[in-house]
């Protein structure tokens, strides 16, 4: 492929920017013949699609080239959920994350894409939307950082922050949106008077210098499927923002969300990579660490959530008791005013049903999904906290069994901890969760 394209009396291309991104692909890669796009300006022929066919075998788009066994960029894409289209791109104060039209739009995108010009329902997250294929500032041409802890200035974080505290005076204040973010720094959730933590790890966690990528450190991981003899397989590029993700009986992932949470079902190396979960020289022994902290976590978090609310039917609604069980719907029965987040008294009760909405396994649709895995040390704060304080001030309100009262206690005074990975941000220099 010639770096200058046409024709050029003077150095373009590579010989006048010999960036190593731009080494094998010039604007005629994707835009066609530079010489047609000259004479057919204002013609329609080419300024009107963002991109051109590369061969006829070709579609134009990106997945001409990022596709295949070896870099299956948009293969993995098309099974995430990024890949699906959402009504909410319509609306207005849900454009700017649950469409690419919409986010581009927020992030001042000017370029003429394809996003940009048309009412057709998208996907969430297309190539050029994390992606500027014309160049930028941030690794892998992405957007915005993915090592930044500021939100408004993280690719994933920009839309994975939106509703981390409850609100007052609307059906859905006690529900938490896209609160991913807020956990895995530290800040998510209510915190009842009597909240101690552990500053190091609740500030902490996976959101330290041992994982300086945050979202991406886990979620976008690269990895390498070989055959019993090490053969090459499948190159995973972690396009499908798992970062546990669902394999089959060779290791390659195969989209699917429900598998058990087992070594032979997943893959785990996303969470051996950093170094801290692992046995050096034996990837099998450090992938069955990371599984069994996974759901030690993932049971933990499960049985503190249920002695707040168990939705024993399933409708993620807090029903009287004995519909459903644990203290919420006690007190919806007993002190039914106190759970109403309609109005504009935030409560204790209020602001536990927040809690474990946020934390619990399967207690909502937006909660944060982790089981753990984001801010385990947040949420076993959160949740232990939250129920002994509503067990203070309602005296119907039993006792819980002794492995969650165990909890309690544990986080019933300041944990003094350490270790060498240290948070990234403060709750001080985070502005955006005072706001």
């Amino acid at each position: 492929m010639s770096g200058n394209g046409n024709d050029a009396a003077s150095p373009s291309g590579w010989d006048a920017v010999q960036d190593s991104a731009y080494r094998d692909v010039q604007c005629e890669s994707c835009h066609g013949p530079g010489l047609d796009h000259v004479e057919g300006v204002g013609a329609g022929n080419i300024t009107d699609r963002p991109f051109a066919k590369i061969s006829a075998e070709g579609e134009g788009t990106c997945a001409d080239c990022h596709s295949g066994v070896h870099h299956p960029f948009v293969e993995q894409w098309s099974q995430s959920k990024h890949a699906t289209a959402s009504s909410r791109q319509n609306t207005a104060s849900c454009a700017g994350c649950h469409g690419s039209r919409g986010a581009l739009a927020r992030w001042g995108e000017q370029s003429d894409y394809v996003e940009k010009n048309t009412s057709d329902l998208l996907p969430v997250a297309s190539c050029a939307t994390c992606h500027d294929p014309h160049g930028s500032p941030y690794e892998h041409q992405l957007r915005l950082s993915i090592t930044s802890p500021d939100p408004q200035q993280h690719l994933c974080m920009s839309c994975h922050l939106r509703k981390a505290e409850p609100e007052i005076g609307s059906s859905r204040a006690n529900q938490p949106h896209g609160v991913q973010a807020a956990v895995l720094l530290g800040f998510a959730g209510w915190r009842p008077p009597n909240f101690v933590y552990d500053t190091a790890r609740i500030y902490g966690s996976h959101a330290t210098t041992a994982n300086p990528k945050l979202c991406a450190g886990c979620h976008v991981n690269r990895f390498e499927v070989t055959d019993q003899q090490g053969g090459f397989v499948f190159q995973s590029t972690g396009h499908q923002f798992e970062a546990v993700p669902c394999v089959d009986g060779e290791g390659v992932p195969n989209g699917e969300t429900e598998c058990a949470f087992t070594t032979t079902a997943r893959n785990w190396s996303a969470c051996t990579n950093s170094g801290c979960h692992n046995v050096p020289g034996d990837p099998a022994a450090s992938q069955a660490i990371a599984a069994n902290l996974y759901n030690s976590a993932r049971l933990t978090l499960k049985n503190l959530a249920d002695i707040l609310w168990t939705d024993s039917n399933g409708n993620q609604t807090v029903d009287d008791f004995p519909t459903d069980g644990g203290y919420l719907p006690r007190i919806k029965v007993n002190a039914p005013g106190d759970l109403n987040p309609s109005d504009n008294n935030l409560t204790a009760a209020d602001g536990a049903e927040f809690n474990v909405r946020v934390c619990g396994v399967s207690h909502d649709g937006h909660q944060d999904g982790s089981y753990g895995a984001h801010n385990k040390f947040l949420c076993e704060a959160l949740l232990s906290s939250t129920a002994s304080y509503l067990r203070s001030i309602y005296g119907f309100l039993p006792a819980p069994p002794a492995a969650v009262q165990a909890y309690w206690d544990k986080w019933s005074k300041p944990v003094a901890t350490g270790g060498p990975a240290q948070p990234l941000i403060k709750r001080e220099s985070f502005p955006i969760m005072d706001q």
